[in-house]
């Protein structure tokens, strides 16, 4: 068996919401159409405060947030304007320009709250990095599940598992979460050309090999691996077909480097649809990582 590569995540703070994030990273700049991933670490919001990340941009992607607690207001440029709940799916594909809010919601602020969960962007196929934007919601009992011998699969997008998720991907896509009893394990399928496994909670094992928390594994192409639980674990599984490099730069993902000059210059123009309501927004930085 080939050895997982292992990804450190970096450390971040956004509107002082603490984040890991082990992509892009220098050794893997993505797993299938997965360009980007955050772990929003677990945080106790005080009364009156929450997190607020006003009205930014975004193109040549798709983002989907999925919340293991809390609750979180969606609100973009075509008029959405969505509560989102543990379990749900919130799916926005930017195309050629989507911009939108994210907020901990009015009745959580006043009283305090907690937050935790995950955000990850997927590249769009170039046949559709400058399509029409679009928004679709989904709700927790809408997504598929199986469980058995202390094993429960959600399939958050995509295909796995003999599992099919109802959000609207545009590539083959793998999003899986993973709930594992101690002393369970799951065969890993090498179904999907690209696949990583994120460790959320507990103590697991791949193959016999101790996988560290809050790293990122990226697996080995076209190898089943054996997932065991050490005590009570969580993951998420990623992965799927790749879609060919990508260029970044802040929130915009292009396969072409004028894409992003682009939008770069029209944002900073304010030649950009706009949230209804909303007048705060996040200006291009001189620079990104």
């Amino acid at each position: 068996m080939s050895t997982p590569l292992l990804i450190t995540p970096k450390a971040e703070d956004i509107a002082g919401q603490p984040i890991l994030r082990p992509l892009p990273a220098a050794k893997c700049r993505s797993v299938g159409p997965f360009v980007f991933f955050d772990h929003m670490l677990e945080k106790a919001y005080a009364p009156g405060s929450g997190m607020n990340i006003n009205q930014h941009p975004h193109i040549g992607l798709s983002t989907l947030t999925y919340l293991f607690e809390g609750e979180l207001q969606h609100k973009d440029s075509l008029g959405s304007d969505q509560l989102v709940r543990p379990g749900d799916v919130s799916w926005m594909s930017a195309g050629r320009a989507v911009a939108h809010v994210e907020r901990t919601p009015d009745h959580l602020r006043q009283k305090g709250s907690r937050l935790h969960g995950l955000q990850v962007w997927l590249a769009l196929p170039q046949a559709l990095e400058q399509g029409e934007p679009s928004y679709s919601h989904h709700p927790a009992a809408s997504l598929p599940r199986s469980e058995a011998m202390g094993v429960q699969i959600t399939l958050i997008a995509g295909s796995g598992f003999c599992l099919q998720s109802p959000v609207p991907v545009p590539s083959p896509t793998l999003y899986a979460e993973l709930k594992l009893a101690a002393g369970t394990s799951l065969l890993i399928p090498a179904e999907h050309r690209e696949r990583a496994l994120y460790l959320i909670a507990g103590e697991a094992q791949l193959d016999g090999d101790d996988l560290p928390r809050h790293s990122l594994a990226v697996l080995p192409e076209g190898e089943e691996l054996l997932l065991s639980a050490c005590g009570e674990c969580h993951l998420a599984l990623i992965g799927g077909e790749p879609l060919g490099p990508r260029r970044m730069y802040w929130n915009f993902v292009a396969s072409d480097a004028a894409l992003l000059e682009k939008a770069k210059q029209d944002w900073t123009a304010w030649n950009w649809p706009r949230v209804p309501g909303e007048t705060a927004r996040i200006e291009l930085p001189a620079r990104t990582p």
